[in-house]
């Protein structure tokens, strides 16, 4: 079983700045892919940005291409969103992901866990 719990969400105003985290616990060895969704009020589950164990590079929607950035540390089965130049259309439950047979961009794998969400509101 794998555990995941996000961290570092908030209120914060438009043009600033938050960073997420998320720790993965118990069977977290088999994790390959990891990263970010976030989900708004009236719309769909939408990709944020993801990236692998091994590195390389990392996967952004349009939306937030130059804006977020996603880092992970291995060592500590973490990984982060770093969220700069927040705006309004920002605002959503967070959730991190991850998966241990299938990129984050796929839409459906039998080795996909979730966190729980943390919330972030962007005031204008």
């Amino acid at each position: 079983q794998v555990s995941l719990e996000e961290s570092g969400g908030g209120l914060v105003q438009a043009g600033g700045s938050l960073r997420l985290s998320c720790a993965a616990s118990g069977r977290a060895v088999g994790l390959y892919y990891m990263g970010w969704f976030r989900l708004a009020p009236g719309r769909e589950r939408e990709f944020v940005a993801a990236g692998s164990w091994r590195g390389g590079r990392a996967s952004y929607a349009d939306s937030v291409k130059g804006r977020f950035t996603f880092s992970r540390d291995n060592a500590k089965n973490t990984w982060y969103l770093q969220m700069n130049n927040l705006k309004p259309e920002d605002t959503a439950v967070y959730y991190c992901a991850a998966d241990g047979l299938r990129p984050l961009t796929d839409s459906t794998s039998p080795e996909r866990f979730w966190g729980q969400g943390t919330q972030v509101t962007v005031s204008s």
